[in-house]
């Protein structure tokens, strides 16, 4: 049994570095996306692909091990409890990224009214509130 437990650490111990590079790589991410640098964001995505399928692969196998293991050592107690909180912190993170995206979108969507003379769009007041305008501004330009 002492080997099956020292293989399951091994796994845990490969999933949490797995899980703490991919928290670094969204991290990567966000600020990529609040500085709307959108050239490295495919590479980052391909990346956290590579993650994700390295995360399910070892969850898999870590399955098997776990249920077909008598006795749990408290130090592989200790390691799922870490591994289910970098999770938990990468999944937080990952919907924040996809808030953020959202956002950028919105905003570029939002100009792109603005500058192509759309028949509405919102824009800011000088109290800095949502105006719905008529592009009155961007139709009446000579230049």
């Amino acid at each position: 049994m002492a080997d099956h437990n020292s293989l399951i650490t091994i796994k845990l111990n490969e999933q949490i570095t797995c899980l703490t590079k991919l928290s670094e790589l969204l991290t990567q991410e966000l600020t990529a996306i609040a500085s709307r640098r959108g050239e490295g964001l495919k590479e980052i995505a391909q990346q956290k692909m590579s993650f994700l399928t390295s995360i399910s692969t070892l969850d898999k196998e870590l399955s098997k091990l776990i249920a077909s293991n008598d006795q749990q050592t408290d130090e592989n107690a200790d390691l799922i409890k870490l591994t289910r909180e970098k999770l938990e912190q990468c999944q937080k993170q990952n919907e924040v990224n996809a808030h953020a995206a959202h956002q950028a979108q919105l905003s570029v969507k939002q100009l792109k009214g603005i500058l192509i003379g759309a028949p509405s769009s919102m824009t800011y007041d000088q109290a800095g509130s949502v105006v719905n305008t008529d592009n009155s501004i961007v139709r009446n330009l000579k230049a």
